[in-house]
């Protein structure tokens, strides 16, 4: 009898505990998700940076989520970076890129292309960009192709570049946007704002904060399309209110647009309406 009682008791507190980690997990990708991060869930929408007032609350739910989940101790590592504590960021990454994270491979790449708390190593951050681009990652293919076309060891090829994300940008938002961005500038191939604005415009419906503020510019200019300003400050707004800092500073341009300026040419005042 007593054995018979015990098995039932585990078999409430199993889900209990379970409930808790997915509690937990749940608060971790509400503060400090990255909406690009490949192992995020779709109902899941992210940030695109961790609010202070956040800072908090994402190491406590993100920490305690990180030993069953790769993608928390990815957030876990976004979360220390924001507090400004860099070694606990990168060893939080470092632990996320052992189990498979690709997006913590692409941060570790950044931070060892640029030698930010790190010392610089160009060929690592290539190593890291490449294992994350073998995997799908859409900042690892488009990093890769940026670290070479910036004169490494053996230059990457846009070209290729293009093609992975190409099949990638069939599902991903971030791959839409990267490859929009190729696509915009002529980077791997011939220049097509049309086929640009088609990808932003997909990546934008999935609120896309960078493919948000593009289609705001592509709006505004026509570029690709139609020009519609009444569109244009529409998706700006979109973006601002997801923290793109471009799309912020465009919307002041839309209400500031006229600069009055001093003989020597600098920057008096603006007229706003």
């Amino acid at each position: 009898m007593r054995t018979y009682l015990c098995a039932i008791l585990f078999m409430l507190a199993a889900p209990l505990a379970a409930h808790a980690q997915s509690a937990d997990l749940v608060l971790c990708d509400r503060v400090a998700a990255d909406p690009s991060d490949p192992d995020k869930p779709a109902d899941v929408k992210g940030v695109p940076e961790v609010a202070a007032s956040d800072v908090a609350t994402a190491i406590k739910f993100c920490k305690q989520a990180a030993p069953s989940s790769r993608r928390a101790m990815f957030a876990l590592g976004r979360a220390y970076a924001a507090n400004r504590q860099t070694a606990d960021a990168i060893a939080a990454w470092r632990k996320a890129a052992d189990k498979g994270s690709s997006a913590a491979m692409v941060e570790l790449g950044v931070l060892y292309g640029t030698g930010s708390g790190v010392a610089k190593d160009e060929a690592q951050a290539r190593k890291l960009f490449e294992k994350a681009a073998q995997a799908g990652n859409p900042r690892g293919v488009s990093n890769l192709a940026a670290l070479g076309s910036a004169g490494g060891a053996a230059p990457a090829d846009p070209a290729q570049a293009r093609a992975l994300l190409g099949r990638a940008a069939e599902t991903n938002a971030e791959a839409q946007y990267q490859l929009g961005l190729m696509l915009s500038n002529g980077n791997g191939g011939e220049k097509d704002d049309v086929a640009a604005r088609t990808l932003f415009e997909k990546a934008a419906a999935q609120n896309h904060p960078g493919a948000l503020e593009r289609m705001g510019s592509f709006a505004q200019d026509g570029r690709g399309g139609p020009k519609d300003k009444d569109a244009a400050k529409a998706y700006y707004e979109r973006a601002a209110a997801l923290g793109d800092e471009d799309a912020k500073k465009a919307l002041e341009r839309i209400r500031c647009p006229y600069a009055i300026k001093d003989k020597q040419g600098k920057l008096v005042t603006t007229l706003c309406f």
